[in-house]
């Protein structure tokens, strides 16, 4: 039984080598020499986890909980290499391009949260949060003027929908600036202070269930009721998971637009954490025209468990 079961797996895994051989050869005839070269890569890398996967008989663990967020390639698009200044405190522009399988830009979008497409960046350790909305050029490149403030290594997120598809894709590089590093701050109080707001949240993570996560914006100890609308809610919020920074789903409740939700205090969410562990999450709020960034920590339990207690991670303030 067990010969059998190493041959079946060998066949297996020599098919899906031909399949790749074959696949690489089409690329090379319709893509330009670098892209067929970075699809090439990813698709050996994809097809190596795969045949892993199998050989214990398991799914892919991305597949299995939906994960976003990890890779360069999905749903038949691949991100481009990012083109971005090199060092702290140089002005210049990041830019990039999303293909699809042929090498040809992607130039027709949907309407996601009121833009065609979300640029996340934020450094490996979690700090140094930016969400930005880059132009569209014709010929489908993606760029907006950049300055990094701090050196390291930073992830890049391209969050969008493809015209017809209604489907989201998240696609992940990253970009490495070099000086010296100097380690993210970790604050100790049970809440994020930006730019004379405090924020709270109460709820908790459960891997694997919906979660209720509800924040609440203050000045001055009196509840914030004048939020502005932005991207469509009186907040947006960024999930990732701590160390492989992986791509949460998350949903508001409810819309200005709907009549449901008021303008603060309180912004609600749903999010769904796939596994147990720390997550990160980024709430962008805003007030009198301004954007403002509080993060926080949470763990989340297993299933069967509760989740500790909420704790901010660092406090931000963008200029949007």
């Amino acid at each position: 039984m067990a010969i059998r079961t190493q041959l079946k797996l060998g066949l297996y895994g020599a098919g899906l080598a031909a399949l790749f051989t074959g696949a690489l050869f089409t690329a090379q005839a319709v893509m330009p020499a670098d892209a067929a070269g970075d699809w090439a890569k990813a698709a050996e890398e994809s097809m190596m986890k795969t045949t892993q996967h199998t050989a214990v008989g398991a799914a892919p663990a991305a597949a299995e909980h939906g994960q976003r967020g990890l890779s360069l390639e999905a749903g038949g698009f691949m991100l481009e290499e990012v083109t971005a200044p090199g060092v702290p405190g140089e002005a210049g522009i990041l830019a990039f391009r999303i293909i699809d399988r042929d090498g040809q830009p992607l130039t027709d979008y949907e309407l996601s949260h009121e833009k065609n497409l979300h640029l996340i960046v934020v450094r490996t350790d979690g700090t140094q949060f930016r969400h930005v909305h880059p132009t569209l050029d014709a010929d489908g490149t993606w760029s907006v003027p950049w300055e990094w403030a701090d050196a390291g290594s930073y992830r890049i997120f391209a969050d969008f929908v493809p015209a017809g598809t209604g489907e989201p894709i998240t696609l992940t590089r990253t970009v490495d600036v070099a000086g010296e590093v100097r380690p993210g701050r970790s604050a100790a109080a049970a809440e994020a202070h930006v730019a004379g707001y405090t924020v709270s949240v109460q709820g908790s993570l459960s891997a694997g269930t919906p979660s209720d996560l509800t924040f609440s914006v203050s000045r001055d100890g009196e509840p914030v009721t004048s939020l502005q609308p932005y991207l469509g809610a009186y907040g947006h919020l960024v999930a990732l998971r701590a160390g492989d920074l992986a791509y949460l789903h998350v949903h508001p409740e409810g819309e200005p637009a709907d009549g449901t939700a008021a303008a603060g205090p309180a912004i609600g969410f749903v999010a769904e954490a796939p596994t147990a562990g720390a997550y990160l999450l980024y709430l962008d709020f805003k007030v009198d025209g301004a954007v403002h960034t509080a993060t926080f920590r949470l763990e989340a339990s297993g299933a069967a468990g509760t989740a500790e207690h909420a704790r901010p991670e660092a406090d931000q303030d963008h200029g949007h």
